[in-house]
């Protein structure tokens, strides 16, 4: 299987960020981290054994990107504007810096965000702001309400990095026949305490009549071998 390392200075972020390409064509995918996490988790995980046929025969192409949480949203020595910019920065190395990367190597149009925990918040968030690219997003016992890190604190950087905020509000014709078009999957395990998180977005996203599948999994499902089989479940559509 293709694997490379990449190395360089985010304008945006101004520091060094990392991450990791592996498969060499195919569907596009965006792979967060978990809280913290780091670009080279889910490679540990074994998570990219789970769909190695996929990545082997060109179907799908993994960038498994590098956080900022501990500079944003859990960096508790900082106010809420401070954390909401930083994540705001974190897009903008995003979307003008990797997706730009993963477009020079690969010209499929077809662009898949994923992500675990926290990483179902990155997926979610960074899927529903740019539904001009993102065409399928997969949510695993995500947080979708980020202003319980904002202690009642709210501007731009807040609004617009908080999916339960901004998707209700959502009015722009041409923005909403984009994310009607997503495929948006949304798993939790029934007894994770995100449960309600997930089926408060899952019902936003309905009321502005943007299909999702909901899927409620037995138990608290919030744990890799759980996540693994979110992924061989749902990466290719959800059965």
């Amino acid at each position: 299987m293709n694997r490379e390392y990449h190395r360089w200075h985010s304008p945006a972020l101004n520091r060094e960020m990392e991450l990791i390409v592996l498969g060499h064509a195919g569907a596009r995918v965006l792979v967060f981290p978990t809280s913290n996490g780091r670009f080279y988790e889910w490679e540990d995980r074994g998570m990219p054994g789970v769909v190695g046929e996929s990545l082997e025969k060109g179907w799908l192409q993994w960038y498994c990107v590098d956080s900022v949480d501990s500079e944003s949203w859990y960096a508790n020595w900082a106010q809420p504007a401070g954390r909401a910019y930083r994540q705001s920065q974190y897009d903008g190395y995003l979307f003008n810096e990797v997706l730009p990367f993963s477009e020079s190597k690969n010209g499929n149009p077809f662009l898949i965000t994923v992500g675990a925990s926290f990483g179902g918040y990155h997926a979610m968030n960074f899927g529903l702001k740019h539904a001009e690219k993102v065409n399928r997003i997969l949510a695993f016992s995500g947080l979708f309400d980020i202003r319980r890190f904002t202690g009642g604190y709210s501007d731009d950087n807040v609004y617009f990095n908080n999916p339960m905020q901004f998707i209700p509000n959502e009015t722009n014709p041409y923005r909403l026949a984009l994310l009607r078009r997503q495929d948006i999957v949304i798993a939790t395990g029934r007894e994770d305490r995100l449960m309600d998180s997930a089926r408060d977005m899952s019902r936003e996203l309905w009321a502005k009549g943007i299909g999702n599948a909901l899927r409620e999994w037995d138990g608290w499902a919030h744990d890799w071998p759980f996540w693994s089989k979110m992924l061989s479940l749902y990466i290719g559509g959800h059965d």
